[in-house]
């Protein structure tokens, strides 16, 4: 197959690749994969996981094989891309609100069994409407701020009022609740971890009771991320976990999570070494982000990144006198943020034992509508 003038072929070395390229270790995928459905294989929790990390749908398509219940978005546009390929138990876990987006969600809900966020009145009014005009139905999951201060209604009186609500509403179905941990998935410190998650989802376990105390039955709890899987049956209510870095990580979540293996590496080529000292190569902030930090150069203990222009990484090499890189070597940087990273490709280039075996678009990428 022909790739930006250059013959990409199965089978050929992954050193052969033009830079930069988005590689992907489809063993330690796969383990991941099977790590991570193993885990709640035999529990009560479902692993709902979040595709915004990998906008992939041959990786979506794997975590379904491996017993995902369904799949988490992000955006409407992102549900279109995987609804289009059958994948039909969608979350989107945000609000979808006013008439153009509202629109869009309602067009696929006549295609697919999806569930959406709220936690605003009038929002639900909205969605109710459409959907009553479209002669559709809406699975609807209540938004319960439990300390990220980002979107949510607070526990208690006012989740419970919302929630009636929604039950209230003749085209949406209340199904339970939405809280997400994401201020604590990062605390590296399992025992602060553990504690802090503890005592986030309190309030929300009380809310539960609430609900039910007054016949409102709460069947869906989702929340969860790679950084707290693991406390999700102990500390939490949850009854499903929208992980999504866990099939990749990245440096960040690997000082979190060493359970789950890197399987994804950027891919670059060394430009320049103008004096011993200073490298520079192919991958910028084109292809690699850097809001959780540098990305780390690999094979090389004693490297510090100076900054990423648009097109190159610059690096110092501490002991230069033991590098023997030179223009045209390629190395491989482990991304600070998966998420990100991955949005900035358009193709992961998949391998096996440092040979190509196959490629696959990342269909979702800048999916943000």
């Amino acid at each position: 197959m022909k790739n930006m003038g250059y013959r990409v072929e199965i089978g050929m070395p992954i050193g052969e690749l033009d830079t930069p390229a988005l590689l992907v270790d489809l063993d330690v995928l796969t383990q991941n994969i099977h790590k991570m459905a193993q885990f709640f294989s035999k529990s009560r929790i479902q692993v709902r996981p979040h595709i915004k990390t990998h906008k992939c749908p041959q990786i979506a398509e794997l975590q379904i094989k491996a017993g995902a219940s369904g799949i988490t978005c992000a955006k409407v546009s992102e549900a279109e891309v995987f609804a289009a390929v059958g994948i039909t138990d969608i979350l989107i876990a945000n609000q979808i609100t006013g008439p153009a987006k509202i629109n869009r969600l309602t067009d696929l809900a006549g295609t697919s069994d999806l569930m959406v966020a709220v936690d605003d009145p009038a929002n639900v009014r909205e969605l109710n409407q459409i959907c009553q005009e479209k002669d559709v139905n809406l699975r609807v999951l209540v938004e319960v701020n439990i300390g990220m201060n980002r979107c949510g209604v607070e526990p208690g009186i006012e989740a419970l009022e919302l929630a009636k609500s929604v039950q209230a509403a003749s085209s949406l179905t209340f199904l339970g609740f939405q809280a997400y941990e994401g201020h604590l998935v990062l605390i590296e410190d399992p025992v602060e971890r553990a504690e802090k998650v503890a005592q986030a989802f309190a309030p929300l376990t009380q809310t539960i009771q609430m609900l039910e105390g007054v016949g409102l039955p709460v069947q869906v709890v989702s929340g969860g991320g790679t950084g707290t899987y693991d406390l999700a049956a102990t500390k939490t209510p949850l009854t499903e976990v929208q992980v999504g870095s866990y099939v990749f990580m990245d440096d960040t979540y690997s000082r979190v999570r060493p359970d789950f293996s890197p399987a994804i590496m950027v891919s670059s080529t060394v430009v320049s070494r103008p004096v011993p000292e200073r490298l520079v190569t192919d991958a910028g902030l084109k292809a690699m982000s850097n809001e959780f930090g540098w990305p780390v150069l690999l094979g090389e203990d004693r490297a510090t990144m100076n900054y990423l222009s648009e097109e190159h990484a610059v690096l110092t090499l501490d002991d230069p006198q033991k590098s023997t890189l030179k223009g045209g070597d390629k190395v491989q940087f482990l991304p600070s943020h998966v998420c990100t990273t991955v949005n900035l490709h358009e193709k992961f280039y998949v391998h096996q034992n440092g040979a190509l075996v196959d490629i696959w678009s990342i269909e979702a990428r800048g999916c943000t509508q």
